[in-house]
């Protein structure tokens, strides 16, 4: 995974409540067995018409958010099944970090495992940046050492997160990687059991 520290950007502002995992990755387009290739398909049937064509009035279609970083969703996001596919298209496409008041846990801890930060803010603090990304394109700093989400206009949010999410994500360390941090005390570990059998 790759470390994350400061992540500044445009926001894509997506004002919806209980976003599930169906919406972020359709069953479809569960087939492929690799991490990579799903970020064409996020919100697909948000995206695009039956035909397969944009909705221009859909947020990720308008170009001055087709590069954000940053996802601002509302309450209960990445709601519904488990599928670990749904971070998978989300960091696919390009967004390392999420904004939102409230995650659905399983959702919330996959997103930790592959290297994206969800940030909860107050209800009402997530609806200010929202509407302010609604307003015209709204460039946020994002820093996970100081953990504080920092507006363009100088506005300063402060957000919790647990250390060990937090040591993960700085050094870029999936579980196994963490496993390794302790490589002396398991060989240790094991050479003891070897000489009590």
């Amino acid at each position: 995974m790759e470390p994350i520290n400061i992540i500044k950007s445009v926001i894509a502002p997506l004002d919806r409540k209980n976003v599930d995992t169906d919406q972020i990755i359709s069953k479809e387009f569960l087939k492929r067995i690799e991490r990579t290739g799903f970020g064409k398909y996020l919100f697909y049937h948000w995206r695009y018409d039956e035909n397969g064509n944009e909705i221009s009035d859909f947020v990720l279609n308008k170009p001055e958010y087709k590069e954000a970083k940053i996802l601002v969703a509302q309450d209960n996001f990445g709601c519904g099944s488990s599928r670990e596919h749904a971070p998978w298209a989300i960091l696919d496409y390009g967004f390392r970090v999420i904004i939102a008041p409230s995650f659905a846990d399983i959702f919330h801890n996959n997103c930790f495992k592959n290297g994206i930060l969800p940030v909860k803010l107050k209800e009402e603090e997530v609806d200010e940046i929202l509407a302010k990304g609604l307003q015209k394109p709204y460039i946020v700093e994002v820093n996970l050492s100081e953990q504080t989400v920092t507006g363009e206009d100088g506005s300063v949010y402060h957000f919790n997160i647990d250390p060990y999410y937090k040591e993960m994500l700085l050094n870029g360390w999936d579980e196994i990687a963490l496993t390794f941090k302790y490589e002396d005390k398991i060989k240790e570990y094991e050479e003891k059991r070897i000489v009590f059998k």
